[in-house]
């Protein structure tokens, strides 16, 4: 859905502009979800508290609240993509976006939330819908949407249902979340339950239609744009978190992806059924403490899926917290068999993998990751640095590595600002060395990013 009259929000772009370039909440910069949620705006998100109750059907609407976010980012992309033609042009992105919501209160357990989103940008960058092919890609669409509007109804004890558009995030938005880096984030259609009545358990449970994607609804203007912008679906989803052992939390899910003909066609997406079982927790170590998380995932073909295969997923992360610091070590693995590899379509695929990008559609012959990442803060400014092997599971490729840096500092809880480097080094510079390995986006890339946020 788009909105066609966009005079307004143009102005205010204009009116924020010079503002925006003071601000941004702490976004995703690294595989755990608690590096980017904490800052991150979930509002209308499963996670978040019901609204308050009213008296009167008009007080619902008139004791709502707003939401407002504004957010501005440089980004620039050098990626030469040899053997593929003319090289890429360095692209060159500024972008602003503002999010503005309300949310009613709650009458007789029913509530709701409208959310608009307007991106504005310059156009020396391919945003994958504005024709720009000769630059190199950054997935931030102009555009003007219907963020999120939904219906809510918390009036079953310990229990809150959504219909309409809204976000989804579970656990650390590895198989399901609402790509909280880019500017244009991925919300659902769906109908979504969760219950909280058992013991120290959420259950959460929905029924997705269609993924709104990143490329934004602009992008069924260009001929296969219809592919990149929606995702239809008839899509089951569930997910069960259980906290009570207190050094753990122990989580069980089933994705189910049935995707339409329209989106499964050239085979960008394909349907698949995920089953698996997450554990994260840490312990005591003096004044330390001691932190560790192991996952493991079977995916295979589901309904209509042309292919007859099943692949894997494994995490294993362990690592320390001295207060001063925190450091990781971790192995992921995407199974491949040479001809299907495991795919996460839903997912934040920006906190995993590398902030280059390299890796959104896992190679066909799988990946594997070795990474290594610390975290400090000086002075009130968070200090990261991230580093990854990235190897093949099936055969004996190497595909690069990479060397990720941050540094965010949090002014207030309306102002923040943050830098980032990425640099992925490809093992093998060449497109017949990237063709070989099945790895076809494993070029150098180098990014960076200024960005800064408001949040009210």
């Amino acid at each position: 859905m788009k909105l066609k009259n966009r005079t307004l929000f143009q102005q205010m772009s204009l009116v924020f502009t010079p503002l925006a370039l003071l601000a941004l909440a702490p976004q995703a910069y690294s595989a755990d979800y608690a590096d980017y949620a904490a800052g991150g705006s979930n509002v209308g998100g499963l996670y978040t508290p019901a609204p308050k109750a009213a008296g009167t059907f008009t007080e619902a609407f008139t004791g709502g609240k707003v939401t407002a976010n504004l957010q501005a980012r440089y980004e620039n992309v050098d990626q030469p993509a040899p053997g593929t033609g003319a090289p890429l042009k360095d692209a060159h992105a500024a972008t602003l976006r503002l999010r503005l919501g309300y949310e009613t209160a709650e009458y007789m357990g029913f509530g709701g939330l409208v959310q608009i989103e307007h991106i504005s940008a310059n156009d020396a960058y391919n945003s994958r819908v504005n024709g720009r092919t000769n630059y190199s890609v950054v997935a931030d669409a102009k555009v003007t949407e219907l963020n999120q509007a939904y219906i809510s109804y918390s009036g079953i004890p310990q229990t809150r249902v959504k219909f309409g558009r809204q976000l989804i995030r579970l656990d650390n938005d590895r198989w399901v979340g609402n790509v909280v880096w880019r500017q244009n984030q991925q919300t659902y259609d769906a109908t979504s339950v969760v219950n909280k009545s058992l013991p120290d358990t959420t259950i959460t449970a929905a029924f997705i239609t269609n993924a709104n994607r990143v490329f934004s609804d602009a992008s069924i203007d260009n001929g296969t744009g219809a592919l990149l912008g929606n995702h239809h679906m008839r899509s089951p989803i569930f997910n069960v978190k259980y906290t009570g052992l207190g050094f753990a939390e122990v989580v069980g899910y089933g994705y189910f992806l049935d995707y339409d003909p329209s989106a499964r066609a050239f085979g960008l997406a394909n349907s698949t059924r995920t089953v698996g079982a997450r554990f994260k927790g840490d312990a005591p170590m003096g004044d330390n403490k001691i932190l560790y998380a192991a996952e493991y995932a079977s995916q295979s073909d589901y309904k209509d899926n042309p292919s007859d295969y099943r692949v894997h997923y494994t995490l294993l992360e362990g690592g320390v917290d001295v207060k001063a610091a925190q450091f990781k070590v971790g192995y992921e693995l995407l199974s491949g068999n040479g001809k299907q590899s495991l795919q996460t379509p839903l997912a934040t695929l920006f906190a995993f993998n590398g902030w280059a990008d390299v890796f959104l559609v896992t190679p066909r012959n799988g990946l594997q990751d070795i990474y290594v990442n610390a975290r400090t803060t000086v002075a009130g400014i968070v200090l990261g640095a991230d580093y990854h092997d990235f190897q093949a599971d099936h055969g004996s490729s190497k595909y690069g590595t990479e060397i990720d840096l941050i540094a965010t500092k949090q002014i207030d809880k309306t102002y923040s600002v943050g830098t980032r480097y990425a640099r992925f080094r490809a093992d093998n510079n060449t497109a017949a060395a990237a063709a070989a390995s099945g790895c076809a986006t494993c070029f150098d890339t180098s990014k960076f990013w200024v960005y800064g946020a408001m949040n009210f």
